[in-house]
């Protein structure tokens, strides 16, 4: 059983259907409270505030990270982040061996939050039954099936690609026409999942997909309004419905006859 028009059902995985943003906060906070940043303090005489602006640096410069794998692998870049943010609150020489240990901590810890709730599962679970589900993301290859292994997503979704391992990552149309390739659908059967309006919904756009379904968990209006999603939800739980309504309007413009045929 499949829906009218959509055949397919594409999802970012970062602050979609996990929250990474979340898993790494409280990596942070138990960064913190770790034996390694205790003996920074009591090594170096640093106070608790010192230790947490170390972190505050760190969750800075990850959100303006910019990667280039020809240049420097994932590891290398993030363990550098933080002998940048340790250097700069403390000052005096570099010392890698600690930042490398602060960052596999970060890192683990993070790791060990990404879950994929049990309603998502749920709902996966359903949708699969009417349409093919792919798992969309981009980052670093090794980073990126770190995440999808540690929240275990895999039996949910027929195909899983990384923007990584690709010759382009969203929002070019190659990689959403890879996708279509991988599960033998066209663009107009598609829909795209995702919170980046840059990524997912520009990228849905340019591919030329069915649709795009904006995850606005704060339903805030953005000050750029470019580029406009088809629809907007608050929760990924609530894609079901917006795509029962894109099959009421398919089905309306159908008329009955053809209701009625498809459904003998």
């Amino acid at each position: 059983m499949g829906l009218h028009g959509v055949k397919a059902v594409f999802f970012d995985l970062d602050n979609t259907l996990v929250d990474t943003a979340a898993a790494g906060r409280r990596a942070i906070e138990e960064v913190l409270t770790a034996p390694v940043i205790s003996a920074l303090q009591s090594k170096h005489h640093y106070e608790e505030g010192q230790a947490r602006a170390v972190c505050d640096k760190v969750q800075a410069k990850l959100l303006k990270e910019c990667h280039d794998p020809a240049k420097m692998c994932i590891t290398d870049l993030r363990i550098s982040h933080w002998e940048e943010a340790i250097q700069e609150t403390i000052g005096g020489e570099a010392n890698r061996d600690l930042a490398a240990e602060c960052y596999y901590l970060w890192k683990t810890t993070r790791l060990q939050h990404l879950t994929l709730a049990e309603d998502t599962r749920a709902m996966l679970s359903e949708l699969r039954k009417r349409v093919r589900l792919l798992l969309l993301t981009n980052g670093d290859r090794q980073t990126q099936r770190e995440k999808i292994e540690a929240c275990a997503c895999q039996p949910y979704f027929d195909a899983i690609v990384v923007g990584g391992e690709q010759k382009e990552e969203k929002p070019a149309p190659s990689i959403f026409h890879y996708c279509c390739d991988l599960l033998g659908v066209q663009p107009a059967e598609c829909v795209m999942v995702g919170d980046s309006l840059d990524t997912d919904i520009q990228g849905g756009l340019n591919a030329g997909l069915k649709a795009t379904v904006w995850l606005n968990k704060a339903m805030t209006t953005p000050v750029d309004t470019s580029p406009v999603p088809h629809y907007i939800i608050s929760s990924v739980l609530d894609l079901p419905a917006v795509l029962q309504k894109m099959e009421h309007k398919i089905n309306a413009q159908l008329g009955p006859d053809h209701m009625a045929s498809s459904n003998e």
